[in-house]
């Protein structure tokens, strides 16, 4: 049996080392979490039960319900269509300046994002608010950024706005500590969307990045992409020079490279002839390089990524996730043809210039693809999750008025019971959840399609490893270095510090991972100062959410960057000052709510 001060030391190191190993992308979160809980296992630091503990926790319960309400939710009462009707682009609405817009879309985004899901309302955002912006003359990266931040922000005035005041109150249930008070999160959640939003509207948007380039490129025919095609055993191209061809003064397309038995020429000269076999690489926008394809020039996808000779076929842009598998992966490794029953004609990587096979090429986290999908792309995509779809045509059913009556009946009643005290938040998702199963408003298909396992096993283990700190005592080595270091600056010191960390960790890692190893030093800290922990739950929670700073802190920053043409250095000039003013906000409130303990 190690002795407790091993223990630490393994518990620290391990916690570092994860830190690390997911900030370079040298392992998946989900596996991180498992392997490091697997260790503590084997070394005596947890026993089996600690480690599956969280698979009983209410708060993570709650949030795998709140998925699968949200999804039926989409499903049967259209709430992308709802959403679309409000920011429906009409005259009223075209004649809106920049800021005026801009200030609209992220007041109601953010009010949206307090009770629905974030990623699913930017990805359905992104598409509507890059065509106000081209109507409008305005680069959408002028807009997307704050698209995405004003979801992160709205997501944290409720306790379900956000998977990390769910996490966060699983924890302190686990502890006996009272759940986060629905007033305090309102409070501070109102004043950090108020100041934030003013912040962006009115001094942060000179900050923003104007890509003129990428919104010409939009205006033309939307994105630049690299297409890889082959020439027909019988295309007149073949013998001819590059100039000859008609290859030179493409419209919207160009010739980037010839690859040649598995040798790449680049540049292609004018005078290079065309050879049998040859696989030619173009780049060029998303319109141009579909008629490319629809000519007489003997050009096609390469063998078997072509879908054209199925039933229904839709050209569809998709983004590679943050957690996709496909990262790090081609396109041959994954398959993908057969995975997603789509191909993908092009790729466009904002920032770098990519050569070769698309097949060989290793995607990245915010790639773009263009993708011929055939008529069950939609259903694995659902069911891989690795692709977020921003432009693709949609259908709605029209719902049962009478079942919708039903459910809306028995969802308020469980919601009126949770506000006056019946019920916890758990007891009434369930009673909503089973409502709709019994109304059939979602089947099992969808409950397997929505179920982020990766997402689960994250919740799960970062409990476990939250529980590792504490039993440890790790959290009170920790917290006890932290005091030592701000004890001249009194408890507001304290707590500044715990919410710098806590931004630091989330702009590297998921606001769970930040949570889940911030908890135990936040619990360390108040047991040791003899003084009440609520203002520093409360800190660690927003702070949690304040991934402002990188593109990879949150999945909707992800969702934005490809298409805003976005780079590292522009979150970070923007995010930085937003997050600044969203941390003071966030300790002037907890001051104002809590004055006896500062």
């Amino acid at each position: 049996m190690l002795s407790i001060f091993w223990q630490q030391i393994i518990v620290l190191a391990s916690i570092l080392l994860l830190f690390v190993f997911i900030y370079k992308e040298w392992v998946r979160p989900s596996l991180g979490f498992l392997v490091v809980v697997l260790l503590f296992v084997v070394l005596g630091i947890l026993d089996p039960e600690e480690m599956l503990s969280g698979f009983s926790n209410q708060s993570i319960a709650s949030i795998v319900l709140l998925i699968l309400i949200s999804a039926a939710l989409r499903k049967n009462f259209q709430v992308e269509a709802v959403l679309e009707s409000i920011y429906k682009l009409g005259k009223r609405q075209a004649v809106l300046s920049y800021r005026s817009f801009l200030l609209r879309m992220m007041v109601q985004v953010a009010v949206f994002s307090s009770f629905i899901n974030n990623t699913p309302i930017v990805a359905l955002m992104t598409p509507f608010v890059f065509n106000w912006g081209k109507r409008n003359n305005v680069s959408p990266s002028k807009l997307l950024i704050p698209l995405s931040y004003a979801t992160i922000m709205g997501g944290m005035l409720t306790i379900i706005g956000t998977s990390t005041t769910l996490v966060l109150n699983g924890f302190m249930m686990d502890f006996g500590i009272n759940s986060l008070n629905a007033l305090d999160l309102l409070l501070i959640g109102g004043a950090v969307c108020f100041t934030g939003v003013l912040l962006i509207s009115f001094i942060g948007y000179r900050l923003l990045p104007n890509n003129t380039d990428i919104l010409e490129s939009f205006s033309k025919n939307k994105r630049e992409y690299l297409v890889e095609t082959i020439l027909d055993d019988n295309s007149p191209l073949q013998g001819k020079t590059v100039m000859e061809a008609g290859l030179r003064s493409l419209k919207g397309v160009y010739l980037v490279e010839i690859i040649r038995k598995g040798k790449t020429l680049s540049p292609v000269e004018p005078s290079e002839k065309i050879e049998k076999n040859d696989v030619l690489i173009f780049a060029g926008d998303t319109d141009n390089i579909v008629e490319l394809l629809n000519n007489e020039r003997g050009l096609a996808l390469p063998k078997p990524a072509d879908t054209r000779n199925e039933d229904k076929v839709n050209v569809v842009e998709a983004v590679v996730g943050t957690n996709s598998s496909l990262v790090g992966r081609t396109p041959k490794q994954v398959e993908f043809r057969k995975r997603y029953d789509a191909a993908i004609v092009a790729i466009h990587r904002n920032g770098e210039r990519l050569s070769g096979k698309i097949g060989d090429i290793h995607l990245s986290q915010g790639d773009l693809l263009l993708l011929y999908s055939g008529k069950n792309f939609k259903d694995k995509a659902d069911l891989y999750r690795d692709l977020f779809i921003i432009s693709q045509l949609k259908e709605f059913l029209r719902p049962n008025r009478r079942k919708v009556t039903s459910f809306l009946i028995v969802a308020l009643s469980a919601i009126a019971m949770v506000v006056f005290g019946y019920f916890t938040l758990f007891v009434s998702l369930l009673i909503i959840f089973a409502i709709m199963i019994t109304l059939k408003m979602i089947s099992i298909r969808d409950i397997k399609n929505e179920i982020d396992l990766n997402m689960i096993s994250i919740l799960v283990f970062s409990l476990a490893l939250g529980q590792a700190i504490i039993k440890t005592g790790s959290g009170d080595l920790l917290a006890q270095g932290i005091l030592d270091l701000t004890q001249n600056l009194g408890t507001i010191g304290v707590l500044s510090t715990l919410l710098v960390i806590t931004t630091i960790l989330t702009s590297f890692i998921t606001n769970v991972g930040a949570v889940s190893i911030m908890f135990p030093l936040a619990y360390a800290v108040s047991n040791n100062l003899g003084i009440e922990g609520m203002p520093f739950y409360l800190g660690i929670a927003y702070a949690a959410s304040a991934a402002f700073i990188t593109p990879i802190g949150y999945q909707t920053n992800l969702i934005v960057y490809g298409p805003g043409g976005y780079t590292f250095r522009d979150f970070m000039k923007i995010g930085l000052p937003v997050t600044i003013v969203y941390l003071l906000t966030v300790l002037f409130m907890i001051r104002m709510i809590y004055p006896d303990i500062f």
